[in-house]
């Protein structure tokens, strides 16, 4: 029976194999039959005719399509391909992704206007393996907009993405984001920093991907000590492209300079103490409520390996002042409770 079961598992493994590289050809045959769908009603009939009559042309095309295969050649999804055809016009460049993207992807990514954004989705989709969901929840996040990347010169950009494409290596600007959105958390108004890490916690597979998926968690209040002193660290990751130890410290308050101190102290003592051969120099991120922009430009922390970033729920963003308040008077009158 044992004998009979590991046969089982080997062809079990050989079909779920079999399934997918066909799977794949047939989605890589049809994302390329909708190319040059696109590419022959784009070269032949609307460059070939006035406007309006290659759009009425393209309306009779599509009413004898749908008739004899089906909806997806209806009018509006003749244009889809002439769009596909017209932003993925590289013959060469479009064949390698339409093995590794769907129609419903391409869909998703040929609407997106600036070029070096939508290089951005395209890469972080093939790097991260995003469902057509996830990058549209990506889309809609602006998580582009909120990536340092995106504030830095075009050629940078194009270079990172070029890296990570070709060598599938990651640059800081590349993975950190500021704000973080954290609306799936779910929290009360009046949390305090330990409800926020204990969420995060309850919720680390969602928070992990608005992060990235490179990242992997490593532990929560890790314990550091120095000259018999104890410190604790909020969470701890390591980020896999990077090959770096990431620090991740959780501040309900309006980031202050000495935060800035406390991690330094972290990444310094794990600089010395806990990498491994092949590793970067660790980074870190301080998540906080508010952040004086001006300030953070005094600390230079752009040149440094700590990154300040806000983190937003919906409600939290509509209601901060009063958050802020009920937390600080929580956090105040357990206080006020132990010591009596």
């Amino acid at each position: 029976m044992e004998l009979a079961n590991n046969y089982f598992k080997q062809i079990s493994e050989m079909i779920a194999q079999a399934r997918s590289r066909a799977e794949v050809a047939v989605n890589s045959e049809l994302v390329m039959l909708y190319w040059n769908v696109g590419k022959v009603i784009k070269t032949q009939i609307l460059e070939g005719n006035k406007p309006e009559y290659g759009k009425s042309i393209i309306s009779g095309l599509s009413y004898d399509l749908v008739a004899e295969y089906g909806r997806g050649y209806s009018r509006a999804n003749l244009f889809n391909m002439v769009k596909l055809y017209e932003v993925f016009s590289d013959e060469q460049i479009f064949h390698t992704l339409c093995r590794k993207l769907t129609w419903s992807h391409f869909r998703k990514l040929m609407y997106i206007k600036e070029s070096l954004k939508m290089e951005f989705y395209i890469a972080l989709t093939l790097n991260e393996r995003w469902s057509v969901r996830e990058l549209d929840g990506r889309i809609n996040g602006m998580l582009y907009e909120r990536t340092n990347l995106s504030k830095r010169p075009e050629i940078t950009i194009a270079n990172d993405l070029e890296m990570l494409r070709d060598e599938k290596k990651m640059s800081t600007d590349l993975a950190l984001r500021d704000p973080y959105m954290l609306d799936f958390l779910e929290l009360q108004d009046n949390f305090s920093e330990k409800d926020l890490e204990n969420a995060i916690i309850a919720e680390l597979q969602r928070f992990i991907l608005e992060f990235g998926r490179d990242f992997a968690f490593i532990g929560r209040q890790v314990r550091i000590t120095i000259n018999d002193k104890d410190f604790y660290i909020d969470l701890l990751f390591y980020h896999r492209k990077m090959k770096r130890l990431v620090v991740v410290e959780l501040k309900l308050e309006e980031f202050k300079p000495e935060h800035k101190g406390q991690v330094e102290l972290y990444l310094n003592w794990l600089a010395q103490n806990d990498m491994n051969e092949g590793d970067n120099k660790p980074v870190g991120i301080i998540l906080c409520a508010e952040k004086d922009e001006k300030i953070v430009e005094l600390l230079s922390l752009d040149e440094s390996d700590i990154h300040v970033a806000k983190f937003l729920t919906e409600a939290f963003e509509k209601k901060l002042p009063q958050a802020i308040k009920n937390a600080k008077t929580l956090l105040e009158q357990r206080k006020h409770y132990k010591e009596n």
